[in-house]
C-alpha cells in the first residue's frame, strides 16, 4: 500500500491545525457558543484518542484489512478503468456505504461500542472531529467497504475515498458556520452534522451522512437544524471522564456487564449486542404488555 494512500489524513494535519487556530482564536470572542469553546482537557483528549485511532487502523489496515480486499477482489464482477466516470461512481458508492455504516454504528450496540467515543463529548468544535475510536476494526466498519471491492474498485481507491470522505467531515463538526444555502439540499454541512451531534429527544440518530445528504432525506433520516431548540452536545448517559482509555471502552464494558448480568434467556443476552443501545427486557416486555392490553380493550 503506497503512503499516500494509507496516510490521507495526516497529509491533510497541517490545514486541519491552522483550521482549529482560527477557530479558536475566533471563539474566545464569542461568549454566546459556551458549547463550541475550547478546553485544554477535552483538547487534549481530543487528540490523544485521534492518535490512538491512527495507529490501531494503520496497523490493522496492513496485516489484514487490505489482505482480505485484495483477495475479495480477485472475484470482482467487473474489471473497472479508471476515468473520471469511475471516480465519480466511487465517490457516490462509498458515500452510499458510509451512510449504512455509520447508521449501522448507531443502532447496533456491538457497533455504537466504537462510535459512542466520537460522540461522548459535550462540546462540538473542530477538534470533536479527532474524536474516534481505536476498536473500530473490532466493530467491523472494514467489513461496510467490502461491497465496494466486490464491484471492482481497486483496494487503494476504496481505501482512499474513505479517508477522504472523513477528511471532508473534518470541516462540518463546527458552530461557527450556520448554513451554507442552497448547499445544505445536497450536502452534509455544519448545520446538518450539528443535529447528528444533539442528544435532544427530536435530533437522536438523525442525519447520518458523509458527505452527501441525500441518503438521509431518501431514507427518512433527515431533520433540519431548528432555531427554537437549544442544542445538547453528548450522549444520553454523559461520561464525565477525559480518560481516553476509559473513554474507548466504557461501552464495551456496559454491554458486557448487561448480557452477563440478570436473569435472562440466553437469547436476550445476545441481543444486548445486536439490538440497538437503548434496548433492555424489561422494555420488551413492558411493550408486549402494552400490546396484549390494547388488544383486549
Amino acid at each position: 500500500m503506497s503512503f499516500s494512500i494509507q496516510y490521507i489524513l495526516l497529509a491533510f494535519a497541517p490545514i486541519f491545525m491552522l483550521c482549529i487556530a482560527l477557530e479558536f482564536f475566533y471563539l474566545r470572542k464569542r461568549s454566546d457558543m459556551p458549547s463550541a469553546q475550547y478546553t485544554w482537557v477535552d483538547t487534549i483528549s481530543n487528540g490523544t484518542l485521534a492518535l490512538l485511532h491512527e495507529a490501531s487502523d494503520a496497523i490493522f489496515n496492513t496485516l489484514f484489512v487490505m489482505g482480505i480486499y485484495y483477495l475479495l477482489y480477485d472475484y470482482r464482477l467487473f474489471n473497472i478503468e479508471n476515468s473520471w466516470l469511475s471516480f465519480l461512481g466511487l465517490f457516490l458508492l462509498q458515500d452510499f456505504c458510509y451512510y449504512w455504516f455509520h447508521r449501522a454504528h448507531h443502532r447496533i450496540r456491538y457497533m455504537w461500542a466504537s462510535h459512542v467515543v466520537h460522540h461522548s463529548s459535550q462540546h462540538l468544535n473542530l477538534s470533536t472531529a479527532f474524536r474516534q475510536s481505536f476498536t473500530y476494526p473490532l466493530s467491523g466498519m472494514w467489513l461496510f467497504w467490502v461491497p465496494i471491492v466486490l464491484v471492482g474498485f481497486q483496494p487503494e481507491l476504496v481505501l482512499g475515498s474513505v479517508l477522504l470522505s472523513l477528511a471532508y467531515q473534518f470541516f462540518i463538526h463546527t458552530q461557527t458556520v450556520k448554513t451554507l444555502g442552497p448547499l445544505e439540499w445536497i450536502f452534509n454541512t455544519p448545520s446538518h452534522h450539528r443535529v447528528h451531534h444533539a442528544r435532544n429527544p427530536e435530533y437522536i440518530d438523525k442525519n447520518y451522512a458523509g458527505v452527501l445528504i441525500i441518503w438521509d432525506r431518501l431514507f427518512g433520516t433527515f431533520v433540519k437544524e431548528r432555531d427554537d431548540i437549544a442544542i445538547d452536545y453528548g450522549i444520553t448517559r454523559q461520561i464525565h471522564s477525559h480518560n481516553p482509555i476509559y473513554l474507548t471502552l466504557h461501552e464495551w464494558g456496559d454491554m458486557f456487564k448487561d448480557v452477563f448480568s440478570g436473569n435472562k434467556t440466553l437469547w436476550q443476552r445476545l441481543s444486548h449486542i445486536w439490538r440497538p443501545p437503548e434496548w433492555q427486557p424489561n422494555a420488551e416486555l413492558d411493550s408486549d404488555s402494552h400490546k396484549q392490553q390494547v388488544n383486549h380493550s
